[in-house]
């Protein structure tokens, strides 16, 4: 007989047991990618940004032929991380870059969570290779993008396949937040909200503004 304890479960993501890796949101990227506008793309990659900037997660900035071909990471993102360098690569999977791997190493988490362009490259590439050397993978779909529905949906099939969870941007935040009492990142995960949160954030905007109010109390 099962007996249900007060507590979170195990698959659920915690600021502290992973690392978050955005990877080629980069402009030559979004020029292609047609299955999410590029409103929509940027303020869901601010959300996630600002959320595990926000949370001490531990994050890697990479892209690709910055440079000489896609251009600069975008703006949404680096903000959240004043200073830190951005791990420039060669390859299309960045987990076969050696930079990239000794900064996961260095950081030291068993779960990895992905988003960036294009889904079915620069995500699926990670994501398989990952997995394959016993990571467990979250890939946040809608921080995501490809050339097409179909190319993005089929990369996301295929990773969901081999054992990948897949997620939205809201649900990320929320999920490291996960208890309205939780008083220390509570203006933190609403303001988040407020300001990337689309309809949801102008929800709290005026339930604050009206009311007063407040979740958890």
């Amino acid at each position: 007989m099962s007996h249900a304890i007060a507590a979170p479960g195990k698959l659920l993501l915690t600021p502290q047991d992973h690392t978050l890796i955005l990877i080629d949101f980069q402009s030559q990227m979004a020029f292609a990618t047609k299955s999410i506008d590029a409103v929509t793309l940027r303020n869901n990659a601010a959300l996630i940004s600002h959320a595990a900037a926000g949370f001490g997660v531990p994050t890697i900035l990479t892209t690709v032929a910055e440079k000489s071909f896609s251009g600069p990471m975008f703006s949404e993102i680096t903000e959240a991380f004043p200073g830190q360098a951005l791990l420039d690569r060669t390859s299309m999977n960045t987990w076969e870059d050696a930079a990239v791997i000794a900064r996961v190493n260095a950081i030291g988490k068993p779960r990895i969570v992905l988003a960036g362009l294009w889904t079915g490259v620069c995500i699926v590439g990670p994501a398989l290779s990952a997995l394959d050397q016993g990571f467990e993978v979250y890939v946040i779909a809608d921080a995501c993008g490809d050339v097409s529905d179909e190319a993005h949906e089929r990369a996301m099939q295929r990773m969901i396949q081999a054992g990948a969870r897949p997620m939205t941007a809201v649900q990320y935040l929320l999920e490291l937040q996960r208890d309205w009492a939780r008083t220390g990142t509570y203006e933190l995960t609403t303001g988040i909200a407020r300001r990337f949160g689309g309809a949801y954030g102008l929800g709290i905007t005026y339930a604050k503004t009206m009311f007063g109010a407040q979740e958890g109390h």
